[in-house]
């Protein structure tokens, strides 16, 4: 997943004209402003460069999990997942 800096803009209907002007949030306007500083520039090419998931890393945590070299408690995993759901049921 990448996170970018668009922001939805927002539509205003003109009743004398009977067209619509689109128009940018003035926080949104702020915040662009913001990401596109100078100090961030650095951070969002990085970010922009790494992958969505790693690979390599994935494959390293399958592998120890189907020699048996990484612990896995299905009750754990079962609990951690209900508790994020919440009770939903």
């Amino acid at each position: 997943m990448k996170i970018t800096g668009v922001s939805t803009p927002s539509i205003q209907l003109n009743p004398q004209t009977g067209g619509a002007t689109v128009a940018a949030p003035a926080a949104a306007a702020a915040t662009d402003a913001v990401l596109e500083s100078s100090v961030l520039k650095p951070a969002q090419a990085a970010l922009a460069a790494l992958p969505d998931f790693d690979a390599a890393r994935v494959a390293e945590l399958r592998d120890a999990l189907a020699k048996g070299e990484l612990p896995f408690d299905a009750g754990r995993l079962a609990g951690a997942i209900q508790r994020f759901h919440g009770s939903k049921g």
